[in-house]
């Protein structure tokens, strides 16, 4: 559990700073050495493969719509459509939902206490990296609440994914 907690800490610092200091794919190539480990200590991956990929899939549609909503900005990424939002973030996304069955497994029997932990932390954390320097709050109030809103929804759903493909991992063939 603190290997996953600590190795979530340091994924990411490694996109924000990565994109603060204009050198996004740093952080994207150490997330995903960071997960590569992570799937590599896992007992079911293929199972936990789906829940980063789903994750990963709900985070880029996510803030692709912050951004088009002009209530954010990241800098341009060499070889990424502007309009999406940017691979670090994807990353960071990803590295969330590795802690879901981990570090944050005890959080899955508390649904309100995700819901509040995800309207708080969800904004402290794009407003963290707004202050490194890793993106632009253009609209602040705006973004907050829907950073808020969408985070209060985003952690108990993806709890809940998480515990789904759990339960149906004995549906999934194993390699």
């Amino acid at each position: 559990m603190v290997f996953n907690l600590i190795s979530f800490q340091i994924g990411w610092f490694a996109c924000v700073l990565g994109a603060a200091y204009q050198v996004p794919w740093l952080g994207v190539f150490n997330a995903l050495f960071i997960l590569m480990l992570h799937l590599a200590r896992s007992s079911h991956k293929q199972a936990e493969s789906y829940l980063l990929l789903l994750a990963a899939l709900f985070g880029l549609v996510f803030d692709s719509l912050l951004l088009q909503l002009g209530w954010v900005a990241f800098e341009p990424v060499a070889y990424w459509p502007d309009a999406l939002s940017p691979p670090w973030m994807i990353g960071l996304w990803a590295l969330f939902a590795s802690t879901l069955n981990v570090s944050l497994n005890w959080l899955k029997k508390h649904t309100a206490l995700a819901i509040l932990l995800g309207a708080l932390s969800g904004p402290l954390c794009y407003w963290a990296g707004e202050r490194l320097g890793a993106l632009s709050l253009l609209n602040f109030n705006s973004a907050m609440v829907y950073l808020a809103l969408g985070w209060a929804i985003a952690v108990p759903l993806l709890l809940k994914l998480a515990t789904a493909i759990g339960q149906a991992k004995c549906l999934i063939k194993e390699d």
